[in-house]
């Protein structure tokens, strides 16, 4: 008998435990939207800061390389259009870039490695706040005057957005290696002689 009430008990801890781990609300549209923003903003974001803010104006300037955009217009480039297609799916029209920027860079006024990030946190907020505002009744509906033709719905708008970010990340990557730095996302990863087969 005690054993039976033993595993009685084990069974009663087990389902308890599995019944706290299931989430407690069906996901939708925006919060799976919404995860995927926020597996490129800790990506992005970690291999912003982690850049020297002397080494932000570099850019790798033989071969292929030639004419591409510094490490700090990277980052400025996906805050900007983070402002661009979120600010598309809340109705409000992205900050003027400035008499002398790339209309695609972001404000000039926006130079320090702090400005940036900070302009760059502010976008991923907006798309916080955007997403969150993505329901299955206006995922596809057309939005007008959309900033980029073949992004004119909500659900192009914000998966452009991450895959863009991703997309400039990649570049990012690249530069921070340049500069024998580590990304984060890479260094937090398990080594194959660490982890467990």
């Amino acid at each position: 008998m005690k054993i039976l009430f033993v595993i009685c008990l084990i069974l009663l801890a087990i389902s308890t435990l599995f019944a706290q781990e299931k989430p407690t609300t069906s996901p939708t549209v925006a919060s799976i939207l919404d995860q995927q923003l926020s597996f490129a903003e800790n990506d992005f974001l970690a291999a912003a800061e982690v850049m020297p803010e002397e080494k932000y104006s570099f850019a790798p300037s033989s071969g292929e390389f030639k004419d591409v955009r510094s490490f700090a217009l990277q980052v400025r480039h996906v805050a900007f259009a983070n402002h661009v297609f979120f600010g598309t799916i809340l109705g409000e029209k992205p900050p003027a870039p400035g008499p002398t920027a790339s209309s695609r860079n972001g404000p000039d006024s926006i130079k320090t490695k702090a400005q940036i990030l900070e302009y760059l946190r502010e976008s991923f907020a907006m798309g916080h706040r955007a997403i969150a505002t993505i329901t299955p009744d206006n995922l596809i509906t057309v939005i007008e005057n959309a900033p980029v033709s073949r992004f004119n719905t909500r659900l192009a708008l914000a998966s452009h957005a991450c895959s863009h970010a991703y997309d400039h990340y990649g570049q990012m990557v690249e530069y921070l290696r340049m500069n024998r730095i580590v990304p984060p996302a890479t260094s937090a990863q398990p080594t194959n002689s660490t982890s467990k087969r």
